[in-house]
């Protein structure tokens, strides 16, 4: 035999489509030559292959080896290719059984000893197979061989069988033996070991009000922008905030997992911990919502289902903030290039801070704010109306009275606030399938209309404030979830009364 194929998958921003691994040997003066639009770590396979057949003492064909990734167009990253193409060498060298490859998805990279090192995207990988396997007309699935470092996260998809290998002679013994002993075993997502808790809530004392703002943004899961001086604790509130969030479903989970994936930055111990990102003030766009060549995630695909943070909003480049207008409203990012595009969730809760005006004392009770008027306007217009727009709460975080601040009691737990929140979105579920933030205009009208008293509150808060449509939708939306936390079915004046509340921040400062 001279021609063998192999199954593998590429990655495609989110997506892994598959790729057949076709090996052939020819006579002729021997070569070693790889086509199907290879990038760089492709095409330096055929050294490490070389030195992982020879140091498993297998004879390296002497021939003309032709190496095909197709389909052709479609661009080939990374080292995962490397066991596929080991494999279908041995197999058209007739140095191993290929008559049951076609059972089989092969990824991993190869060490020069024929160790298997892990790979980017295990767990994509392992969704896209999954998927199609259910998808086929016969409905025949395969199992998947990889590296022993990614099983736990390929495992985590539960309806696909994985065989995790240590190295290029493991998976040979697999096809060549018959004995039990021998060949490679399924596994088994093993349970995690309970987790440390998220910081608490009850650390932090006194700003009441901003902690009922983030109670109401975690239970209809708005985006919030707080405003304060400096040491008022807006980052301890906002490192605080994914311990209220409700449990992430396995489905959450899972897709928040794939795109940890994509970076090598998955571990199976933060199984169902919600993301926590965090960027300096110096990151670049492509930094924040993904690109380069491959395009890869950026942080807002990285805290997808969980909370991207913001400190100092305002010291980030303007275009840079511009960039998240879309994924705000859409929960997508797609990634143009010439030639090709990628396509990556982005649903986010974002927590932004920053200081009132540049020396960050507006407003303060005991230090004086020095700057000048057109100073402050200048600072605060570095956020563009149209962002400041899509934010759902703007919050105040004011400077505590020393005396507030030393004698105040302990704040109520985290644990507290997260069981009220989680019947709210239960609630929330159950009514609509899902949270308040994500409601069409058609279901706002159906279920955010306000009372009379509430309306006529609402008209008058969007004339003097001068709100958008999306403004007036947005804060009948944060109305909405202040309903469901007080229990009312109907959104009542109170509960219009408080949301317009959190939309004039910077109108205050």
């Amino acid at each position: 035999m001279t021609l063998a194929v192999l199954k593998s998958r590429a990655l495609a921003g989110m997506q892994a489509p598959e790729v057949t691994v076709e090996v052939h040997l020819a006579n002729g003066l021997p070569s070693f030559t790889i086509v199907g639009l290879p990038e760089t770590e492709v095409k330096e396979s055929k050294d490490r292959v070389r030195a992982a057949l020879q140091n498993a003492r297998f004879e390296f064909p002497s021939r003309r080896i032709t190496v095909n990734l197709a389909p052709a167009d479609l661009p080939k990253e990374s080292g995962r290719f490397d066991l596929p193409i080991a494999l279908g060498i041995l197999a058209a060298s007739g140095q191993m059984p290929a008559n049951k490859l076609d059972d089989y998805e092969f990824a991993g990279e190869l060490s020069l000893s024929g160790e298997l090192r892990p790979i980017r995207g295990a767990l994509a990988m392992t969704f896209a197979m999954t998927a199609q396997s259910s998808n086929a007309p016969n409905g025949k699935s395969r199992a998947f061989i990889l590296p022993r470092a990614n099983a736990d996260e390929a495992a985590l998809v539960t309806d696909a069988r994985i065989l995790p290998a240590d190295s290029l002679l493991q998976v040979c013994a697999h096809f060549s033996s018959a004995q039990a002993e021998t060949r490679l075993s399924r596994h088994i997502a093993e349970p995690q070991p309970r987790l440390p808790g998220y910081m608490d809530f009850s650390d932090v004392k006194g700003q009441l009000q901003a902690k009922r703002a983030l109670e109401v943004a975690a239970a209809g899961g708005h985006s919030v922008l707080l405003m304060g001086p400096p040491g008022t604790g807006k980052s301890m509130l906002a490192t605080r905030f994914p311990g209220i969030l409700p449990p992430m479903s396995d489905r959450d989970a899972l897709e928040s997992a794939a795109v940890q994936s994509l970076t090598s930055g998955f571990s199976s111990a933060a199984w169902k911990v919600r993301p926590y990102r965090s960027p300096h003030h110096t990151a670049t766009a492509v930094a924040l919502v993904g690109g380069g060549s491959p395009p890869r995630p950026g942080e807002i695909s990285l805290a997808h289902r969980g909370v991207l943070f913001l400190d100092e909003l305002p010291q980030f480049d303007k275009r840079v903030l511009e960039v998240l207008r879309e994924p705000l409203e859409s929960g997508r990012i797609t990634i143009s290039r010439a030639a090709r595009q990628a396509d990556f969730p982005a649903q986010f809760q974002l927590i932004a801070a920053m200081n009132p005006c540049p020396c960050g004392y507006l407003g303060h009770t005991v230090k004086q704010c020095r700057c000048t008027p057109d100073n402050i306007l200048r600072y605060q217009n570095k956020i563009s109306g149209p962002l400041l727009d899509r934010i759902d709460m703007q919050i105040l975080v004011p400077a505590l009275p020393h005396d507030e601040l030393l004698n105040a009691a302990q704040g109520e737990s985290s644990a507290a606030i997260a069981t009220r929140i989680e019947q709210v979105c239960a609630l929330q579920l159950a009514r609509q399938g899902k949270q308040n933030n994500a409601l069409s205009a058609s279901e706002i009208d159906q279920l955010c209309k306000p009372d009379n008293a509430g309306e006529k509150l609402l008209r008058g808060a969007m004339t003097r404030l001068n709100w958008s449509a999306r403004g007036y939708h947005r804060a009948l939306k944060v109305a909405r979830t202040i309903a469901d936390l007080s229990g009312a079915e109907n959104i009542a004046a109170s509960h219009v009364a408080e949301a317009i509340q959190y939309r004039r921040a910077l109108s205050q400062a």
